[in-house]
């Protein structure tokens, strides 16, 4: 076995540097410290008493919950910097901290891992795995992490290029690795690893890139695959010699359609990818998958507006030994807006009828909150968790189908279809949480229009769809240069803190937003919960009744949940800042206000009577426009635009208008030279920074067709941008 470091590290006390291809005598260390060895299955069917938070969600039930008290309603005002750690990369920060006997564990950008004192910051390790950076163009939604997976002295975590590494947790030499999928496909990993019985379960991302979905077990120890089950059929009609093979046959491959057509599932891959949510049931012994949403989005094209797409948009149930099918409740059948399956899950018991239940809840992208009975996967309720939903009016609970909207069905119309939520979701990945004391779940919301139309439609109309396979779903790309609309869009593009109670099926209230995209939440025994925002604040409220106690100003957005554990008798709370993600990279103009906030990577760690402070933020520079000359002919500039929204737009915003998190175009020193800027995009010099060569879709021509068409757009930058902006103040 071999094991890499990327930095100095503390081992016994005694410092040593790393050498690439060292072999030890004993690779896992960690697996020797008794404290380290405790983190098994028993251990994470609670997550103890609150002293480690050694899970990024918290326990088996996924609830993100403490039974700490020390920080709580009364004193959480109280709360000051223990300390901070800057992070080296200024992508989009997902990892929620990870804590065990004093050693607190973090993921960044490009699948790094990092070490701390959880005490004092002091570094202990970083692990760097490598990844090639040209990787990222594969990677939808920025090249990010959501943490680690503690087991008996090892850590796990998924890397953007498909692998699966164990890590010694005492050290962070690499003990085994393996490739969970073909390093040529444009399957990434992005989820954090779950831990059952010894094996090791991950899924990964890519549907709208071909990807097709499944999930696989490896033996904790050696990396060994145990088993693995695909989420939607094999194109080629053939068995994959895989737990699922059974159920793909029997009851799956029927409700795909059966008569090949150019682009569908069979060219696609079908998409149902689980880039997130896997829950494991203690009680029941079952693990619990999210599946995505298909590929292309477009019903239409994909299945010929045929089948219900199983398991699509649907959780399902397996045994967690073998990988074999148990059940499933599928939450958007012949799903066609993006509305995945793979946000988090929680298993909770309520009383329902005078009986004691096992629920799971789950609040998806498509704006309703899913209670299930977790035994069968029965539908108990589902309830609107944001107003507006234009795609559907409720579900009904015989059939447990919803009650559609017939002109949500654009595939089917052909005309334009404006849908709340959009493909950003309700909900997206951002964790919630749920506190037994209140009985209600903290969902981040958010209300996140967006517009849909088959391709017929769209080609009509001169627009174009995105450089990955929607199947022409999204019907612009740009949200048009008109100061009025974009003002319009950016008031009813808001967040929501919604404090939802299942047994109810309405929030029993509910924190506003002026930008969607805010952080995760946790929630503890002290009447918390935490939840950092888009805004640059990171802050507490009263878990019964929603009230703000407690507010900090940390300069830069938080996307991710906090944590919390106790050391040496103090409980400290974690969390991670940064801006990144789908939003950010999209929203352009959109963004508002939050356009405006720095993009600060950081670990803070906060506890009370703390004096810890940041360092002020520089001065900002106002830029001065001084575009190249224009060029191009208006056809040229228009063929520019097409290109720049099918390969460009999902890094570098529409328009062009960058939010803080990659280059904005616009700015580029790179437009006024075309040797330059080919160079670049199509050469590919900067592959080594994560700017991938275009080589493979675009032609020269196209490249300075895109020039032409970023050099227009700095020249409306320098016209009207100022106006555009909102202030954060």
């Amino acid at each position: 076995m071999r094991f890499r470091r990327s930095a100095v590290l503390a081992l016994a006390g005694v410092a040593a540097l790393a050498v690439s291809g060292c072999k030890l005598a004993d690779n896992n260390p960690g697996a020797q410290d008794p404290e380290f060895a405790k983190i098994d299955g028993e251990f994470l069917k609670t997550g103890g008493n609150g002293d480690d938070w050694a899970f990024p969600a918290q326990s088996y039930g996924e609830q993100r919950h403490s039974p700490l008290t020390q920080i709580n309603d009364k004193n959480v005002s109280e709360l000051g910097i223990a300390w901070f750690a800057d992070m080296p990369d200024a992508r989009g920060h997902e990892s929620t901290p990870v804590e065990v006997d004093g050693t607190l564990y973090v993921t960044g950008p490009w699948s790094k891992v990092f070490a701390y004192e959880a005490k004092t910051g002091k570094p202990l390790w970083q692990f760097d795995p490598g990844v090639d950076k040209a990787r990222g163009v594969k990677a939808c939604c920025d090249v990010v992490n959501r943490g680690v997976a503690f087991w008996k002295g090892k850590l796990f975590v998924g890397t953007i290029d498909g692998r699966l590494i164990a890590l010694d947790a005492k050290t962070g030499g690499e003990i085994w690795s393996v490739q969970t999928l073909d390093p040529k496909s444009n399957g990434t990993i992005t989820g954090f690893p779950r831990v059952v019985k010894d094996k090791v379960i991950i899924g990964n991302g890519g549907s709208e890139f071909g990807a097709r979905g499944f999930v696989t077990a490896y033996n904790v120890d050696t990396g060994k695959q145990a088993w693995r089950f695909y989420t939607v059929p094999n194109p080629k009609g053939e068995p994959d010699n895989a737990a699922s093979d059974k159920v793909m046959k029997e009851l799956a491959y029927d409700t795909w359609s059966k008569t090949p057509k150019k682009d569908d599932w069979r060219d696609s891959g079908g998409g149902g990818t689980v880039w997130d949510a896997i829950v494991y049931d203690a009680e029941l012994d079952q693990l619990y998958l999210g599946v995505g949403n298909g590929n292309p989005w477009n019903h239409g094209i994909r299945s010929n507006s045929e089948g219900d797409n199983l398991f699509l948009s649907s959780i399902v149930a397996l045994d967690p030994d073998t990988g074999e099918y148990k059940w499933h409740y599928q939450e958007t059948p012949a799903e066609s807006w993006d509305y995945t399956a793979t946000q988090p899950i929680i298993l909770a018991n309520e009383q329902r009828d005078g009986k004691n239940v096992k629920v799971l809840y789950h609040a998806p992208k498509n704006g309703f909150f899913f209670t299930l009975d977790r035994t069968n996967g029965k539908l108990l309720a589902a309830n609107p968790f944001i107003s507006g939903i234009t795609w559907a009016t409720g579900y009904d609970l015989a059939s447990g189908r919803p009650i559609e909207n017939p002109e949500a069905r654009y595939e089917k119309t052909g005309k334009l279809y404006m849908a709340n939520p959009s493909a950003l979701g309700a909900h997206n990945w951002h964790p919630m949480s749920y506190n037994p004391a209140t009985g209600l779940v903290y969902i981040p919301a958010q209300q996140l229009g967006g517009a849909y139309m088959p391709p017929a439609a769209a080609n009509e109309q001169g627009r174009s769809s995105m450089g990955f396979n929607t199947g022409g779903a999204i019907a612009t790309a740009d949200v048009p240069d008109d100061f009025n609309m974009v003002k319009a869009i950016q008031a009813v593009t808001t967040g929501q803190l919604v404090a939802f109670n299942p047994k109810t099926g309405k929030a029993q209230w509910t924190v506003n937003y002026p930008t969607p995209w805010n952080g995760g939440t946790m929630t503890t025994a002290g009447n918390l919960v935490f939840q950092g925002n888009a805004m640059g604040k990171f802050q507490a409220f009263a878990a019964d009744t929603g009230k703000l106690l407690y507010s900090l100003d940390v300069q830069s957005g938080v996307l991710t949940g906090a944590s919390t554990y106790l050391v040496d008798g103090e409980q400290y709370v974690a969390f991670m800042t940064s801006k990144g993600g789908a939003f950010p990279l999209v929203s352009g103009y959109v963004a508002g206000a939050s356009q405006e906030v720095p993009n600060i990577p950081r670990l803070i760690v906060l506890k009370i009577g703390a004096k810890g402070k940041l360092p002020p933020l520089p001065a900002a520079e106002e830029w001065v426009w001084n575009p190249p000359a224009l060029f191009g002919s208006p056809e040229i500039i228009a063929a520019g635009q097409s290109s720049y929204q099918r390969y460009c737009l999902v890094c570098h915003g529409p328009g062009a208008v960058g939010t803080g998190v990659l280059p904005d175009l616009r700015k580029s020193g790179t437009i006024a030279d075309a040797a330059t800027f080919k160079s670049v995009v199509y050469d590919g010099i900067l592959a080594k920074n994560g700017m991938a060569s275009f080589k493979p879709v675009l032609k020269p021509e196209e490249v300075e067709a895109v020039r032409a068409y970023l050099t227009s757009r700095a020249h409306f930058a320098k016209a009207n941008d100022a106006k555009f902006k909102v202030s954060i103040k």
